[in-house]
């Protein structure tokens, strides 16, 4: 593992705005906010407007799960959350405040899944057409629930490129603004808002975190969750988890400077961008104190765990934070951890799969 990495975002760094450009990204996709970074009070701001409109999802704890961890666990169950996944936090956020502007005329995003659905739920609350691009091979269940939204179903590819230039041209066609999945100060907020909330009801339970972990795809809901840790005096450690073969965000810190992974084959089909945000990157490379790769094995083992143990259903992207926060776990040095559950949109498939290739009753 890499020594923990020093210094914290400024928690008062002042707040960006929300005026919509028309940009491009390094990818050539077009961008619709090129403001300075976020910081922690943008994050306090996104808790307070999104207060009464996503739930604040429960604290979990597990008795068998701390003995079997040998810590104490802290799960924030965000399976529970409207649409079933953290995401709407942010996607919520960045359509409302859009919204709010009165010049929006619909939406376009794109994503593995959960951030489509996220946005299409987001845009059909205030009354925005959206159209969502998804991978050819993205799980069933996702497709058929953004569509249920009434948003245009886009389903291109297999790699993140050819995503985003599905989304150049259809905002060429329509113009509508991109909610970016994860290169989008919004999101990246509304995202950490939930890493706020897990830090305030461990503090109310009289506990306090040595670590919080959260899956990475590309990135922005761990960069949220430095801004979150960011108030504290002494902030817990924050650590990545990502897929063997999906690890843009742990190869990219090595480097200094972000690089392109070719997704590999993973249970965790959330978490397979091919490179890590260049906004989440730019706030977490100096701040995060790892990333911690895990295999489809520790997945599957810790997607039991949740069932059998928490009496949580889990999507196998969530399950991963929890076998990342296991391995922290058995290395030792941690009593404390938060671990992001960050969505439960799994098929009946993948759960049938999982449970009969990885047997295991857990008490």
């Amino acid at each position: 593992m890499r020594a923990n990495r020093q210094g914290r975002p400024d928690p008062h760094s002042a707040s960006y705005p929300s005026v919509s450009e028309t940009g491009a990204s390094e990818s050539g996709a077009p961008r619709s906010e090129r403001p300075g970074a976020p910081g922690y009070a943008d994050v306090v701001a996104a808790a307070e407007w999104l207060a009464g409109r996503v739930v604040h999802t429960p604290l979990v704890r597990s008795r068998a799960l701390d003995e079997h961890a040998g810590v104490r666990l802290w799960l924030k169950a965000e399976n529970l959350q409207h649409g079933g996944s953290y995401k709407f936090r942010g996607a919520m956020r960045a359509v409302g405040r859009l919204a709010a502007t009165g010049t929006a005329e619909g939406v376009i995003a794109q994503s593995t899944g959960n951030h489509g659905y996220a946005v299409a739920m987001a845009a059909a609350e205030h009354g925005l057409p959206a159209a969502i691009v998804l991978p050819v091979d993205a799980a069933t269940t996702k497709v058929d629930l953004i569509a249920a939204t009434g948003a245009e179903v886009h389903l291109v590819g297999t790699t993140v490129e050819e995503r985003l230039d599905t989304v150049a041209k259809l905002h060429a066609v329509s113009g509508h603004t991109v909610i970016d999945a994860y290169d989008h100060p919004d999101v990246v907020c509304g995202q950490g808002t939930a890493t706020l909330e897990l830090l305030d009801d461990v503090a109310a339970a009289g506990g306090r975190l040595d670590a919080v972990v959260v899956p990475v795809g590309g990135g922005g809901g761990v960069a949220g969750a430095c801004l979150a840790a960011s108030r504290e005096e002494t902030p817990p450690r924050v650590y990545g988890v990502e897929p063997v073969g999906c690890d843009s965000l742990h190869r990219s810190l090595a480097a200094g400077t972000r690089v392109t992974v070719p997704p590999a084959p993973t249970l965790a089909d959330g978490l397979r961008p091919s490179t890590v945000g260049e906004l989440p990157f730019g706030i977490l490379r100096d701040v995060i104190a790892d990333v911690l790769l895990v295999d489809d094995q520790a997945i599957a083992h810790a997607f039991t765990q949740a069932v059998f143990s928490a009496k949580l259903l889990v999507e196998p992207s969530a399950a991963a934070a929890l076998a990342g926060a296991l391995a922290l776990a058995a290395a030792g040095g941690v009593h404390d951890i938060g671990v992001l559950l960050t969505g439960g949109n799994v098929d009946a498939g993948s759960v049938s799969t999982i449970l009969s290739t990885y047997q295991e009753v857990s008490a």
